[in-house]
């Protein structure tokens, strides 16, 4: 038997009632109903469960975009803003080889990407072992590599693999 998701069904109940904008007995009564059905409605059609491995390592990963997330705020922002000195700015692709073979593992790289400013997740190649990305200011296409390689898929390998 699989287990009751209860933080899923807690988070996505505290999720209603703050869209609701009400926390009466009814709204939290029927946040919890509808929760707790999508919640068990929908893993019937979900083929594979995410299995953690290193929870630790997931909080190292966390902190970790958001420390780069910060960085690369700052970086875009220098750019929209002119303050590049006189030094040009290079936009690009890049193909990533990848050894993440968990679906989860490359959904999280794919909302890493995705979330830091300045990059983007462009194609995954059919076999899902290339990860093309464009980077809006490409110094050294080789550091972007070495950048997703050894700080985001070694951690999401340890994670979930």
């Amino acid at each position: 038997m699989k287990r009751t998701p209860w933080l899923l069904i807690i988070g996505l109940t505290l999720m209603w009632l703050l869209l609701t904008g009400s926390a009466s007995p009814g709204q939290l009564l029927l946040g919890v109903a509808v929760s707790t059905l999508m919640t068990l409605g929908f893993r019937a059609v979900r083929p594979l469960h995410p299995h953690l491995r290193r929870p630790l390592s997931a909080l190292r990963l966390f902190f970790r975009v958001a420390v780069d997330i910060l960085k690369s705020n700052v970086a875009v922002a220098r750019i929209v803003l002119g303050l590049t000195g006189k030094r040009e700015v290079h936009s690009g692709f890049v193909d990533i080889p990848l050894e993440l073979r968990d679906p989860h593992a490359l959904a999280t790289l794919a909302t890493i990407v995705t979330s830091t400013p300045g990059t983007v997740w462009a194609d995954l190649s059919s076999d899902d072992h290339v990860l093309t990305l464009h980077v809006l200011d490409l110094r050294d296409p080789q550091v972007t590599r070495d950048i997703i390689k050894h700080r985001y898929e070694h951690l999401l390998r340890e994670i979930f693999e």
